[in-house]
Formats: structure tokens, C-alpha cells, sequence
């Protein structure tokens, strides 16, 4: 019997992948985790009830998270990545060959290790790379106690449910800037804002409670079923994400990143919002 499974984050609608072979599932201390594969999108990871990644389309989250933020700095060197079990977002941090150390705080050691296992081509090199520095622990203990300071701060988190839920509260945001060196960035993912416009506009307004420039970002992400995908950038220097095109096409060939979404044309044009994300931006801002 064919096994279809349900993205059940959604209380109206519920998108379905079919399990062609189940190779990991699990209920972690933590999480529900399951692993899967399937024709189309190959390799599947649902936490929770929600996709997560997939082998075929993981590079598009990966790349926006990571190269929006870094390629404004002209040399950044420390980088907090808060969740991110699975090493996409370290990957793509450590493609910026400035980047001294890359620091992944995860609460569930299993989301690496299964990530390890049945994911190996997409973080095991950064995992194995000496920049990178594994912290298991509970990243808003972590963001609230650190005396480090970074350059930019990703959060990688899981949709506001379970143990991701504090991941987006301003309480945890104002301490994400609290552990930024002046001039720095937080990026943080706020879903998809046609279904979900409260995420968006919760998060929209906890950073611009905090950062004098929060803007959303947008892109196409196809597994993550229901339209644009946004995160929301949170900076105290507006100029950094309006920098040239020149500007930013000289610092990508100068690094040398190759990617397969995130081109220094995307780089502008991500924060040029369709009118619906863009009201939802400026209510939350007041």
C-alpha cells in the first residue's frame, strides 16, 4: 500500500508527498522526525509535520539564508547559525572565505546525526571543516548567556511550534542583537506569507522594535508548498542591503562562491516585495 505523507502544519490544507521508502522515523526527545525518499523531490526530511528540505530544491534556502546577509559585509568573520541541523546554512556560510568561524548551535544532536546519515552531500564537508564550531544546546540559552560576538546571526529554525516556538520571540531577537558586533546582521525565516501573514508581521514588527532597518526578503521555494517564501533582515545600517549591483557583482566574483539561486541580481531584487507582503510589512512597522 502506497503511504502518502502530510505536511499537517496548516489547519485547512495539507499538502502530501508520497513515501516511496521510508528510511528514518523517530520521535526524539525534542521533535518528530522523518525521512524519506521520492521519485521527484529524492531525499525528504519532515519535522513536526513540516518539510523541512529536500535533496532536489534544499540549495534555494540554503543560498537565501546565507549569501543575502554575508555578501553585504566586506569581510565577515564570525558567524552564529542557530538551528540548521541539517548543514545547509553552514555550507553555504563557508563559501565566504573570510569567515574565520562558523558556530551551529543545534538542541537535538539526532537532527545532525540522521542529517549526517541520510544527508551526507549536504553539510557533512562543512561539519568536517576545521571553521566550524557544533554546540548542542538550546539556541535561545545560548544567544542569552554568549559573551561572543558575530559579524551576522542566522536563524534556521522550524516553523513557531515546539521547541522552535522561543526561536521566534522578540525577547530572543533583542538578545540575537545583543550578541551582533556593530554593523552587523540577523536574518531570520517568517514562512509563507500569503498563508501565514501573522508570522511575517509578528516578526516584521519584533525586529523593527529592535533593528533601525528590518526589512522581509522574498523568494521561490518549491517544497515549502504555498507561494513566496520570506525571511525578514534585521541591521542597524539600512545601506547595507542597498548597496550597487557593481558593488555586489565584484564581491561574489572576488570570493569565488558559486551558487545556483542567489545571484548578485536576486540580491537586490529579493527585497523588492509584492504588494500584498509589502502591506503586511508596513502594518507591522506601524
Amino acid at each position: 500500500m502506497e503511504r502518502w505523507i502530510a505536511e499537517t502544519f496548516n489547519a485547512d490544507w495539507r499538502p502530501t508527498i508520497r513515501a516511496d521508502k521510508i528510511l528514518f522515523e523517530e520521535k526524539s526527545d525534542h521533535q518528530d522526525i522523518v525521512i524519506f525518499e521520492n521519485a521527484f523531490w529524492g531525499r525528504v526530511l519532515i519535522l513536526d509535520g513540516v518539510f523541512q528540505l529536500t535533496t532536489r530544491d534544499e540549495f534555494i534556502y540554503h543560498e537565501m539564508m546565507a549569501h543575502v546577509p554575508l555578501i553585504t559585509l566586506n569581510r565577515p568573520r564570525k558567524v552564529l547559525i542557530i538551528g540548521g541541523g541539517d548543514g545547509g546554512v553552514l555550507r553555504e556560510v563557508l563559501k565566504h572565505p573570510s569567515v574565520e568561524e562558523a558556530t551551529l548551535v543545534e538542541i537535538d544532536q539526532s537532527v545532525i546525526d540522521t542529517a549526517l546519515k541520510y544527508f551526507p552531500a549536504v553539510g557533512k564537508k562543512a561539519f568536517a571543516d576545521k571553521r566550524s564550531n557544533v554546540v548542542i544546546a538550546d539556541g535561545r540559552k545560548f544567544v542569552g548567556e554568549t559573551n561572543e560576538r558575530y559579524d551576522v546571526v542566522i536563524v534556521d529554525s522550524s516553523e513557531p511550534i515546539g521547541p522552535s516556538a522561543v526561536l521566534h520571540t522578540k525577547a530572543f531577537f533583542a538578545d540575537c542583537k545583543r550578541v551582533l558586533r556593530d554593523g552587523g546582521i540577523m536574518t531570520t525565516q517568517s514562512s509563507l506569507p500569503f498563508h501565514s501573514p501573522k508570522h511575517l508581521q509578528t516578526t516584521t514588527r519584533a525586529l523593527s522594535q529592535i533593528f533601525a532597518d528590518a526589512e522581509p526578503y522574498v523568494f521561490t521555494h518549491p517544497c515549502y508548498f504555498g507561494g513566496e517564501f520570506t525571511a525578514v533582515w534585521g541591521s542597524d545600517n539600512a545601506a547595507l542591503r542597498r548597496q550597487p549591483l557593481a558593488t555586489i557583482a565584484r564581491r561574489s566574483k572576488r570570493r569565488g562562491h558559486k551558487t545556483r539561486y542567489w545571484t548578485p541580481e536576486i540580491q537586490l531584487a529579493t527585497f523588492m516585495l509584492p504588494g500584498y507582503i509589502r502591506a503586511i510589512a508596513d502594518k507591522a512597522k506601524g
